[in-house]
């Protein structure tokens, strides 16, 4: 179990951007891996940030990543080879499709919820 966490800050110009924190404060560098489809991702790097414990993580997404289908990257603790995070890339048919479903649940749902509500609203009244 490690005691890292990692939240995600922003992707931009196909650099994803972290802050790892619960490094403690003996300065010492977070061992961070960093895999997309089990092969380890180059040119990651990490910056000490300004509060004590805290460090900025930039992933470069790598050209050949941004294709069809879901693209997962998963970011390790190195020492303990937990699991800290992970971030993924989405694109091309397979996500028209998704996103029309999903859509198309969520309208389903929420027509559920009125009818539900509008027979608690007869019942109580």
């Amino acid at each position: 179990m490690s005691e890292l966490t990692v939240t995600k800050i922003r992707l931009r110009n196909g650099i994803w951007e972290g802050r790892i924190t619960g490094a403690g404060n003996s300065g010492k560098r977070p061992g961070i891996r960093v895999t997309h489809q089990d092969k380890p991702v180059e040119g990651v790097e990490m910056t000490e940030a300004d509060s004590v414990g805290e460090w900025t993580l930039t992933v470069p997404v790598p050209s050949h990543a941004v294709a069809d289908g879901v693209q997962t990257f998963l970011i390790f603790d190195g020492e303990t080879d937990t699991k800290l995070a992970d971030f993924s890339l989405i694109a091309g048919e397979a996500l028209a499709d998704d996103l029309r479903a999903e859509v198309e649940l969520l309208r389903s749902e929420l027509d559920m919820l009125k009818r539900a509500f509008r027979r608690h609203c007869l019942e109580t009244a």
